[in-house]
């Protein structure tokens, strides 16, 4: 990479716009960069790395800093533009910051945002050529031609002030901070942060396993149950130990003897507090009930010689003590689980005795109940025998009498027929005329054969009456119809009489309506303009009071800007006056001085009285900065004001029209408006709209300023402008809007008018057309009305014939059809009763004979016997029942169980069932202690089952965890077997370091005569510190090897200056990036002395042979007068400058 061009505008100090031509300075390989403390040296080193980076080394890049200089105009734009050859390309890369400028239109200021461009030379086309505007792809371009980042490139091109010489005293941990940046060996701490991050992963893993195994061995300990069933178990205290009782003495894993083994908060490692008696050799077992005792035994045996230790989650040997326990606490409940096997046993057998016990005793009772209910139904039977002897003649009298129910049966229906035949005869007849109430039935039959005759005889009359009616309401319909008609005429007649005057009323209304619409579009294009003159007016005077009121803020603001630029610049005067004593504060005993690099200061200068330090001028120096900020606002606020209200007379003003200069009149109310809106000729309108002379404000200078008052006068030579007042413009408008109203109110009606011209012309069409159908309607009804009235005469003659003395045909035949009917219904009803009563008698015949028969003395003797089928049932079941009874009451008499039962004394049946219970609840306790240990058992068995699972899969898992702890360990450097405690990076750092020593001691070597060279060490650097990236110095004239601390200050210099080098040579190489070039060394060569100044420049110089060229960085005088190319940077008020020197400065 070198450097061609670095163009900087308003770029920290630098107030306006400054170039450094690199390859003028780097034509002789070495060159000086030089200037006053403050001026802006390291200001030239950042704007390079903004251009290559899009941003500053260090703290000049922290949150609220700024790289936009203070010195620069507000409208001047921070820009840094920097033209390098990179991997063979030339390209050229723009980058300007976010930063505050003014605003395009109006006042005040608005944010940039920043902004980026990369452009390369075109060669063939001799033109650049433009590849990218965006932030990211410019970084990344950048990034992979210089194959290194921004950090890097700020170590090893922009060598900073006392950085290396830090480095060359500094410790291991901040060596590998500085080394890890360089060469990007964040891979191999990410080697170790993953295994780091595997080994407490895998040591989760296990201490998760021996969780569950200590939850599995308290759930175990809640199994067990009562705590005195088992020593030093879940729960147990060794106060309550019973030797005898419980064998064995392993105390369950998890908890301490006499302690719970529920979780605490105090455990160590994952969280729940494990210890137990470790058992010598005890395996998990479990022989189940088989061995238990012997099991027992031998694990008290064990833990008799045990040592009690600390086992919490992830120690070894945990998932063996829970294991061992878990034998134990299964032989144990398989003892406890026979022993209750036998307990509900005798408990089954004592409640079946007495359970059989109680069934005897209550067996005995229901006999003797029984017994004795048996004999007081045989008591009450014999009471009631009388009565079933009734009963049972009753049912025998129903059954002869079903013999005689058809006949009787036959008679009730034919006497209920013959009642009913007999009343219809009688209101059949009661209908009738008397003259025929008692007549006989063939005179009825006769007299309703008749009726029927004269009904068809009326039928047609009856069916063409009411065509009557149907044609007088045709004919009224038709004179209804004439009338209407003959109105109608009329009234057509006398509208089509006035047609022609209506039709010409209606067409001078659609010409007046036209006439008005044309008279309001005129008037609307007047209107318009009046209104935004009468506007423009209202805002010309409106501006022209805010502009007296804007010129005296400006000069106001003129006036304290200026003073707070004197007090500022009279503070800082003051301030450089006493600068040394301001240097002299921070100067420390045996600390270099900045200015001429002496670590010993004989005499170092005070403060004066008046001194002004620099919180004092950076205040007044703000307060300078805001008065001109405001200033500036309140110049663009008049200078805005000035143009709105120019803008706003232009306006208002009007040029006399060719009708007013032709003296032509105008007609309407801008006629009358013209006079008043002109105004005398020789007039002048101030910002006021008055008549002014021109003012003139002079300023300092000899040039009239552009801010005075009175210099927005018009020009004489512009035309003529009429400037109107508000008021006659008011008035104008007034008259105007009042005129265009009218025109427009009467243009409205225009749509209207033609609508009624148009409704009359289809009116007058239409009252034609009614006229001819009403003549032909009229000419037809005559004809019809005629043969109606024929046809009426007809009719009416047939229809008198017909009806009699009745009011009408219908009416008569009416009449005849409800004497026929009544005649019918009568004859009809005489017959029926006279079949019913002959019905009648045949079955009071045959009743009579059929109770003779059957036995009874009369009919009604054997209609009173008869029963219905469902009482004859019910007393023949109630008979029944009683010999059924009867039939058992005697037979369990007889019964000699019963008897023998009475026979006995009276049964206890409550004392045997409160004994049966009593058993029963006894073998319901016994069964449910068997159940529980039964429950035990089995609880403890699958316990045990899953601990044994949980075990064999803890230890693949602490085998895993025991690998990579190690392997984590070994790369953290913190393993027993890493005998020097260095990190895996640290080692990939010191082959690094190791590169660089042996750069380094290549300009060492030549920079010291041959003296010095660096060496690496690999010795830690204290009893518990990590080894690996120590730096030695061998002294050639000695032998010695020391360390790089303990070299003087001139030393420390150029070992520090040849370690950059080196560095800078490594880093390249091993970013495979481009080859820099262009170097800057920031160093102190003030602590040099002649010879070894000179010694270090043949260094140097000597990189020429690389063809690369070196910017030094210093202010020390000595150097300008060995190094011919020389960059000065010199400070002024106005904003650092940078100057150019190819030959010897002078002395």
């Amino acid at each position: 990479m070198r450097l061609h061009r670095l163009t900087l505008t308003a770029f920290g100090p630098f107030g306006g716009t400054h170039t450094v031509d690199f390859d003028a300075l780097s034509a002789a390989g070495l060159f000086l960069l030089h200037g006053a403390t403050g001026a802006g040296k390291t200001s030239v080193l950042d704007a390079v790395c903004f251009a290559l980076y899009g941003s500053v080394p260090g703290a000049r890049q922290q949150p609220g800093a700024t790289l936009r200089s203070d010195h620069a105009p507000r409208h001047t734009l921070t820009e840094v533009v920097l033209e390098l050859t990179v991997a063979g390309r030339r390209l050229e890369i723009t980058r300007a910051p976010e930063q505050l400028r003014p605003k395009a239109r109006g006042s005040g200021l608005t944010r940039e945002r920043a902004r980026s461009e990369l452009r390369d030379w075109d060669a063939a086309a001799a033109r650049w050529r433009g590849l990218s505007r965006s932030h990211q792809e410019i970084g990344e371009e950048i990034g992979q031609a210089l194959g290194m980042s921004k950090d890097q490139f700020c170590q090893v091109a922009l060598l900073p002030q006392g950085d290396f010489a830090r480095f060359l005293r500094a410790g291991a941990e901040d060596r590998a901070k500085l080394l890890g940046r360089l060469f990007d060996t964040g891979r191999f701490a990410a080697v170790e942060e993953q295994l780091a991050q595997r080994r407490k992963a895998a040591q989760h893993d296990v201490a998760t396993a021996d969780e569950e195994l200590l939850a599995l061995a308290h759930r175990m300990r809640q199994a067990v149950g009562d705590p005195a069933e088992l020593s030093e178990g879940p729960g147990a205290t060794a106060a309550t130990t019973d030797p005898v009782s419980a064998p064995g003495g392993a105390a369950l894993p998890g908890q301490r003897a006499g302690m719970s083994a529920t979780p605490s908060s105090q455990s160590p490692g994952v969280g729940t507090p494990a210890t137990a008696k470790a058992t010598g050799g005890a395996k998990s077992g479990g022989h189940g009930a088989k061995s238990g005792g012997r099991g027992a035994r031998r694990a008290g045996g064990g833990a008799e010689h045990a040592e009690r230790t600390a086992l919490a989650p992830g120690d070894a040997g945990l998932a063996d003590a829970v294991l061992a326990w878990a034998a134990q606490a299964r032989g144990h409940a398989r003892e406890r689980l026979t022993s209750a096997a036998l307990a509900a046993e005798t408990a089954r057998e004592r409640h079946s005795t007495a359970v059989q016990r109680l069934e005897e005793t209550r067996e005995l009772a229901r006999a003797q109940q029984r017994f004795a209910r048996a004999r007081q139904r045989a008591d009450e039977l014999a009471a009631a025998a009388a009565e079933r002897d009734a009963l049972r003649r009753r049912l025998e009298s129903a059954h002869a009498a079903e013999a005689v129910a058809p006949a009787l049966r036959l008679h009730r229906t034919a006497r209920d027929e013959h009642t009913r035949a007999e009343a219809a005869e009688r209101d059949a007849r009661s209908l009738l005329p008397e003259a025929l109430a008692d007549a006989p039935c063939d005179r009825l039959t006769a007299l309703e054969r008749e009726a029927g005759q004269e009904l068809g005889a009326l039928g047609a009359a009856r069916e063409e009456e009411p065509r009557v009616a149907g044609i007088e309401a045709e004919v009224r319909r038709l004179d209804a119809e004439s009338r209407a008609d003959e109105e109608l005429l009329a009234e057509a007649e006398e509208w089509l009489a006035g047609w022609e005057d209506r039709r010409h009323a209606l067409q001078r209304r659609v010409d007046d309506a036209q006439e008005a619409a044309t008279r309001a579009e005129r008037l609307a294009g007047r209107l318009h303009p009046a209104r935004a003159r009468l506007k423009a007016a209202r805002r010309r005077d409106a501006f022209a009071a805010e502009i007296e009121t804007a010129v005296e803020a400006l000069q106001r603001a003129r006036e304290q800007a200026a003073e707070a630029k004197e007090r500022w610049l009279a503070l800082r005067e003051r301030r450089l006056r006493g600068i040394a004593a301001e240097l002299a504060a921070s100067l420390s005993a045996g600390e270099p001085c900045a200015v001429c690099g002496s670590p010993e200061h004989p005499a170092p200068a005070r403060e004066a009285a008046d001194h002004v330090d620099r919180a004092s001028e950076e205040e007044a120096l703000a307060a300078s900065q805001r008065a001109g900020e405001a200033r500036e606002s309140a110049h663009q606020r008049l200078a805005a004001l000035r143009d709105s209200h120019a803008t706003a007379a232009t306006e208002a003003a009007v040029a006399p029209s060719a009708a007013e200069a032709a003296g032509t009149p105008e007609s309407g109310p801008e006629a009358a408006a013209a006079p008043a809106t002109r105004p005398a000729p020789a007039a002048r309108t101030s910002p006021h709209g008055g008549r002014t002379p021109t003012r003139e404000h002079p300023t300092s200078g000899s040039t009239p300023s552009t801010d005075a008052p009175g210099t927005d006068a018009p020009s004489t030579d512009a035309p003529r402008l009429d400037a109107p007042s508000v008021g006659a413009l008011a008035a104008m408008v007034e008259e105007l809007e009042s005129a265009h109203a009218h025109a427009h109110a009467q243009a409205g009606t225009a749509h209207q008018a033609r609508e009624a011209l148009a409704a009359a012309e289809r009116e007058f069409q239409e009252r034609g057309v009614a006229r001819q159908e009403g003549e032909r309607r009229a000419a037809g009804r005559v004809s019809t009305r005629d043969a109606l009235q024929r046809e009426r005469a007809s009719l009416i003659e047939r229809l008198d014939r017909a009806r009699g003395e009745a009011p009408s045909v219908a009416a008569r035949y009416a009449q005849l059809e409800r004497q026929a009917a009544l005649l019918s219904g009568a004859a009809q009803a005489a017959q029926a009763a006279q079949g019913a009563a002959a019905h009648l008698a045949e079955a009071r015949a045959y009743r009579s004979e059929a109770a003779r028969q059957a036995g009874f003395d009369s009919a009604d003797d054997a209609a009173r016997a008869v029963l219905p089928a469902s009482e004859q049932r019910e007393l023949r079941e109630r008979l029944e029942r009683g010999r059924v009874e009867e039939a058992a009451v005697r037979e369990e008499l007889a019964d000699p169980a019963l008897a023998a039962a009475a026979a006995r004394p009276p049964a206890d049946p409550e004392t045997a069932r409160a004994a049966a219970e009593e058993a029963e609840g006894r073998l319901r306790a016994a069964e449910a202690a068997h159940h529980a240990a039964g429950s035990r058992v089995e609880a403890l068995d699958e316990l045990g089952g899953r601990a044994v699972a949980t075990a064999r899969r803890v230890a693949p898992l602490r085998a895993a965890y025991d690998r990579v702890a190690r392997l984590a360990g070994l790369t953290a450097g913190t393993s027993a077997e890493n005998e020097r405690r260095m990190r895996l990076e640290s080692y990939v750092l010191a082959a690094r370091l190791e590169q660089v020593a042996e750069a380094a001691s290549a300009r060492l070597d030549r920079m010291s005569d041959g003296r010095y060279t660096l060496v690496h060490s690999g010795e830690r650097t204290g009893g518990r510190g990590r080894s690996g990236l120590g730096l030695h110095v061998v002294d050639a004239w000695t032998g010695a090897e020391r360390d790089t601390a303990t070299l003087s200050g001139g030393e420390t210099f150029f070992a520090s200056l040849a370690l950059a080098l080196g560095l800078a040579d490594v880093v390249t190489d091993e970013a495979g990036g481009s080859r820099l070039e262009t170097l800057f060394i920031d160093e102190g060569f003030g602590s040099l002395d002649e010879q070894t100044l000179d010694e270090v420049l043949d260094v140097l110089d000597s990189l020429r042979e690389r063809d690369r060229c070196v910017g030094i960085v210093s202010h020390v005088a000595d150097l300008r007068q060995r190094i011919p190319a020389q960059l000065e940077v010199v400070k002024s008020r106005a904003g650092s400058a940078v100057r150019h020197h190819t030959a010897p400065a002078p002395g």
